[in-house]
């Protein structure tokens, strides 16, 4: 360690203001009292956005306190108060520094998030406690050189933030340019205004091209019923469909002997719509064989009249709408009925097969872009570590 630096508990630097529940008959959403934050999902990049106040304030937070989450899969998060005082939950507490520059604690306590995550126990709600955070060790070298080091990571994040905005702004639009691609193939006219389908497209029900259509079929009772679970039979959950990109080549769950007996094998390229919750209107090819239960649509395509990939491809470019047809209940859905009478637009199998050639062809360098845009985001992210860890170990010139 650098000559002039001391190893201390940061409880040694800072006073610990541990937060307290509110009842929700005590808190509002109308401005009454002052703002109440209740975990991190009132966090914004750097200081709390207040959506709620309480009149009945247990526990305060004052401008300049460093608020941590403290329960959750957000241990570790911070957040820099900045107004003149909130009342805090029971998830967060607020860290009120008295023996350092405030800057150089805060940027430790940002270096700390990979240990607070790894440091918090509890199966249900994870979480660390007062004397995981008072404890926590600290190198603090004199005044002045906590504030230089602060000088010297205010100017680096700054660059590292327009860094990893410019490579954020190229991965969106990788992605956009696919599907506004994709909007353009099944919408009446192309990107550049001439007329999109032309000739010899028909409007179809997906029924009439499929050789089976239907919902599949399961009991959804793992607890009561684990014989039907963990055997040699893949079964798809709506969250494995959510999570694929245009094939579906993995899964989370299996289905035994005993399982397979209630339900039944999809055959590999079946079409998979999830129609239940937050995954509503979702679709991935199936790339083997599997079970899955009643919240999918299975389609198993005529290939004599359509190509699955075109109807994946087509039905993605349909998702807001089919977003749209399954909300107005207390859980998001599309019945099957919904899908018997929506018509959808095809062109004869050979201009289906040309347009999958050319989706595919701008799917992968879609893919390839956003590769490199991810790298240099995953690029960015080491450094800052990087230089954080530099900083708190008097390592930083």
């Amino acid at each position: 360690m650098k000559k002039g630096w001391q190893t201390k508990n940061l409880g040694e630097v800072i006073k610990l203001l541990s937060g307290q529940h509110i009842e929700a008959k005590d808190y509002n959403t109308e401005s009454r009292g002052i703002g109440y934050l209740t975990g991190p999902s009132d966090f914004g990049l750097i200081s709390p956005i207040i959506t709620k106040w309480t009149e009945f304030p247990k526990v305060k937070a004052t401008s300049g306190d460093v608020l941590i989450t403290v329960k959750g899969s957000g241990v570790g998060k911070i957040n820099l108060l900045n107004i003149p005082e909130v009342a805090i939950s029971r998830q967060l507490m607020a860290i009120r520094i008295t023996g350092a520059d405030p800057r150089f604690i805060y940027a430790f306590l940002g270096s700390s998030f990979d240990h607070f995550q790894s440091e918090s126990t509890g199966a249900a709600i994870p979480g660390i406690s007062r004397e995981q955070v008072l404890g926590l060790k600290i190198a603090v070298p004199p005044l002045p050189e906590q504030q230089r080091i602060v000088g010297i990571l205010d100017a680096a994040f700054e660059g590292l933030a327009t860094a990893k905005a410019n490579a954020e702004k190229n991965l969106h639009n990788a992605r956009a340019l696919f599907a506004s691609h994709l909007q353009a193939v099944f919408s009446q006219r192309s990107l550049n205004g001439a007329e999109g389908r032309g000739k010899g497209w028909v409007e179809k029900r997906l029924i009439e091209i499929s050789r089976e259509f239907g919902r599949g079929k399961s009991r959804h009772r793992p607890r009561n019923e684990p014989k039907l679970y963990n055997g040699p039979y893949p079964f798809i959950q709506t969250g494995d469909i959510s999570n694929a990109d245009h094939w579906l080549t993995d899964y989370t769950q299996t289905y035994s002997e005993l399982g397979l007996a209630q339900s039944r094998l999809w055959p590999k390229g079946t079409i998979c719509i999830a129609i239940v919750g937050a995954t509503v209107g979702e679709t991935a090819i199936l790339d083997f064989e599997a079970c899955f239960p009643d919240s999918v649509i299975g389609i198993v395509v005529n290939d004599q009249l359509a190509d699955n990939e075109y109807i994946e491809f087509l039905l993605q470019s349909f998702k807001a709408l089919l977003k749209e047809k399954g909300k107005g209940t207390a859980r998001d859905n599309i019945n099957l009925g919904t899908f018997e009478n929506q018509m959808f637009p095809f062109p004869a199998l050979k201009r289906q097969k040309e347009i999958v050639g050319t989706l595919n062809f701008l799917h992968a360098e879609t893919q390839r872009l956003a590769a490199i845009y991810q790298k240099k985001l995953a690029a960015l992210e080491a450094l800052k570590k990087s230089l954080l860890h530099q900083a708190f170990n008097g390592e930083l010139r």
